[in-house]
């Protein structure tokens, strides 16, 4: 990356700027010459060369861009099956605990036995029915909670590979210190 030199006007003249509300004062700069020349002294590139570099830039950013889509994709269609599933065996769960009821409360005979343990057996199975629920739903949370944490995950990496933390601390301070 070059570095475009600069140097004072006038060292009483001050320039103030607002940097998004932060308001500071600053001595005037202006580019020097030299530095400009020294710049456009790279040979110009091929223009057809430099179209082509630019098209296989956008290409790969692209695919690198539906890979990490068709990715999401297939994770979050996983969920969705699975809370499908979740909610097909809650559903057969309470039909076959209505049959059931149905079937004990239409015959007299079995009256007696409703009111004697059928009614702790009918809530045992609710409770487990619900126990099994609430497993599958806490799956699909840790599912989830994985997927937050590796998105958070590439978010700091990509902060932690920025170009900046290359520097020691010294070397740094030197460079801000320059400009």
């Amino acid at each position: 990356m070059d570095k475009v030199k600069l140097f004072d006007t006038n060292e009483d003249e001050w320039e103030i700027i607002n940097n998004d509300g932060f308001v500071y004062k600053r001595k005037k700069r202006r580019i020097c010459p030299t530095s400009i020349t020294a710049s456009s002294a790279h040979p110009p590139t091929d223009p057809e060369i430099a179209e082509k570099k630019r098209r296989e830039r956008k290409k790969n950013t692209l695919m690198k861009l539906k890979e990490k889509y068709y990715r999401e994709i297939s994770q979050w269609e996983i969920l969705s099956n699975t809370f499908k599933t979740m909610q097909l065996k809650a559903k057969l769960i309470q039909e076959t605990r209505q049959d059931h009821l149905c079937d004990d409360h239409h015959s007299s005979d079995c009256a007696r036995e409703w009111f004697s343990g059928d009614v702790l057996d009918e809530l045992l199975g609710q409770v487990e029915a619900q126990e099994a629920v609430i497993q599958d739903i806490s799956k699909l949370c840790n599912i989830s909670n994985g997927l937050c944490k590796a998105e958070e995950e590439k978010l700091k990496q990509s902060l932690i590979e920025l170009p900046i933390w290359d520097y020691s601390p010294q070397q740094l301070m030197a460079s801000l210190s320059q400009d």
